[in-house]
């Protein structure tokens, strides 16, 4: 009995010899905890680095073809840019000068309202009626899906080739639009749509509003399949239905989706080029000159490359400055 109680002792408990563990418990133990963490560290760092990999040809892309033209274009504006620099290498460094002489020039005055008036009209107009179709169009009735096909045609046309089509239809003694209300009996004279200064910018606007619809209806079409039925049930069984249902529902749920529309209509439509240039070329005295068009005209007409492109700068400091707020003023609304 003293025999086994000495050895039970002397022998100590989990396989520990003198306070140590066995020779055996630590290999096993070692080997099953430690040795594969260099192993899962390494494979991490292969993966990690694959990811870096396939993410070189973007990061090289945009740094080419969207960083680069930036960058440029901002180095640009602090110069003497011209049509000898293309010769002689030579761009006098000018500091704000091109900045000093766009902003105070008397015609930046009118290009402001100008691009004022023609982007809010614009995604006004836009944004009313893509909204009023992309409701109506869900509703199922024949012909649905034909017709929504067919409304994207005048964002699927080349703009050059709907401002040229918008050309015609609002000529003076030829156009389409003349012709159809002069035989109608509305008006008895052709109506100068492009050549008055009071009402080429309203036609502009039109023009465009026509070509952003089915931007706006498309993407607020897909907002609206994405709002659950069930909330229309419950709140017809509250007595929500129509204007209510819409106020309630509707428009919350949409928000977020009408903020990216406002958004990147905004700064879509601050941009146009093509269309002004299409119908009107900026005139008739300037009344439909923006800060896009005026910045082209510097550039590739005057050949003041400085000059456009502090304008162009000038123009994309303000599409950030009404984005930034935008979507501040968004997400405060939701967080309330």
């Amino acid at each position: 009995m003293s025999l086994t109680t000495d050895l039970s002792q002397a022998t100590p408990p989990h396989g520990k010899a003198n306070g140590k563990p066995a020779a055996g418990k630590t290999g096993g133990e070692g080997t099953g905890h430690t040795a594969p963490a260099p192993r899962r560290r390494s494979r991490q760092r292969r993966e990690r680095l694959f990811q870096w990999l396939f993410l070189v040809p973007a990061v090289i892309y945009m740094a080419l073809f969207f960083g680069y033209p930036v960058v440029k274009n901002v180095v640009m504006s602090f110069q003497d840019y011209t049509t000898a620099t293309f010769f002689t290498g030579e761009a006098p460094w000018v500091g704000l000068a091109n900045y000093v002489t766009v902003l105070s020039s008397s015609l930046f005055s009118t290009s402001l309202l100008n691009t004022v008036l023609f982007t809010v009209g614009s995604i006004l107009g836009q944004f009313v009626i893509g909204l009023a179709l992309a409701i109506f169009f869900q509703r199922k009735f024949p012909l649905n899906g034909i017709l929504r096909s067919l409304l994207l045609l005048p964002w699927l046309l080349p703009l050059i080739v709907s401002s040229a089509v918008w050309r015609w239809i609002l000529d003076k003694d030829s156009g389409a639009l003349n012709r159809f209300l002069g035989d109608m009996g509305i008006i008895d004279t052709g109506v100068p749509w492009l050549t008055s200064t009071s009402l080429a910018l309203i036609a502009v606007v039109g023009v465009n509003i026509w070509i952003g619809i089915p931007f706006n209806l498309t993407i607020l079409y897909g907002g609206l399949q994405e709002i659950p039925d069930e909330l229309y049930e419950a709140g017809s069984l509250d007595g929500a239905t129509g204007w209510k249902a819409f106020r309630h529902i509707t428009w919350p749920m949409l928000r977020p989706v009408v903020s990216v529309v406002l958004v990147l209509g905004v700064v879509y439509t601050l941009k146009v080029l093509d269309i002004i240039l299409g119908l009107t070329n900026g005139g008739p005295a300037n009344s439909t000159q923006t800060i896009a068009t005026q910045s082209y005209t510097l550039s590739f007409q005057e050949f003041k490359f400085g000059e456009g492109a502090a304008l162009g700068n000038v123009l994309v400091v303000i599409s950030l400055v009404f984005a930034v707020l935008y979507l501040r003023a968004s997400r405060r609304a939701v967080d309330e």
